[in-house]
């Protein structure tokens, strides 16, 4: 059985425009890709099957979706090993799928070239191909479109989940951005982004980046008083990751926010 780790992902920053024609908000974002990662094993098998994690969905698509463009039978049994936490604005599903994708392909006796597999991904979400890509990449459209970006590594990741929060789904994240008028100045926004990021040299550079437009949270602040250089909520939330140029101070504010949170210390990660 071939294992491989499913990464998760924050979004460094995410400006939020209008809706599309096909129902989907045009976004700019910023995928960085973390050390936190659930396991992915994938092997041929009589049926399709998937195990370790009942609340999946997409790995099933994503393997459904390969046969069909392969133009095999889905037979292959997945095993999800999760340690990424569930609807948290971490993409943790979307590398599940991903992952599940490369690695089934590899089974083939005519493997699908990699657009071919970033095209099917892109039609179970807009993370997924990503996830089947090295490196920082900012998202156009609606976040599918990938442009790598060369962006620092070395600083530390603390994710915070504070305790009893509760996800709002994806679509009332976007309708209550709707309902503010959120997409206004969304030129402008994205040209600021585009601004700070050019400027990017650094890891402290990384504070310029705009805030998440879709989503906030009180820890924010408090954790920039705890040390961190940059914080903010990642994707439509609940998680609120900050960023530490030392590990010792990001111990430290886990430790400050433990009775409170879940977190998990975590760095960045390059390769898929």
């Amino acid at each position: 059985m071939n294992r491989r780790p499913a990464a998760a992902k924050i979004n460094l920053a995410l400006v939020v425009g209008p809706t599309r024609d096909d129902g989907k908000h045009e976004v700019v974002t910023v995928y960085q890709r973390i050390a936190l990662a659930d396991r992915v094993a994938v092997e041929p098998a009589s049926a399709l099957h998937v195990s370790g994690f009942d609340g999946d969905t997409i790995v099933g698509d994503a393997l459904r979706a390969l046969a069909r463009a392969a133009g095999v039978e889905p037979r292959w049994s997945a095993r999800i090993s999760k340690r990424v936490p569930v609807a948290a604005g971490l993409g943790g599903g979307s590398s599940d799928a991903a992952t599940a994708l490369r690695l089934a392909n590899a089974t083939l006796d005519q493997p699908l070239p990699d657009d071919e597999l970033e095209r099917l991904g892109a039609e179970l979400g807009a993370d997924v191909p990503f996830f089947l890509r090295n490196g920082p990449q900012l998202g156009t459209g609606d976040g599918s479109q990938l442009e790598p970006l060369d962006l620092p590594q070395d600083y530390w990741v603390l994710l915070v989940l504070r305790h009893g929060t509760a996800k709002t789904s994806t679509a009332d994240v976007y309708r209550a951005f709707d309902d503010r008028d959120g997409a206004r100045d969304f030129d402008e926004r994205k040209r600021a982004l585009h601004e700070a990021l050019a400027a990017i040299r650094r890891p402290r550079d990384l504070a310029q980046l705009p805030a998440n437009d879709l989503a906030s949270s009180p820890l924010v602040d408090e954790l920039r008083a705890l040390g961190a250089f940059r914080a903010d909520v990642s994707g439509a939330g609940p998680t609120v990751y900050a960023l530490f140029l030392h590990r010792a101070p990001a111990r430290a504010a886990a430790r400050a926010l433990k009775s409170r949170a879940r977190t998990w210390l975590t760095a960045p990660a390059w390769y898929v």
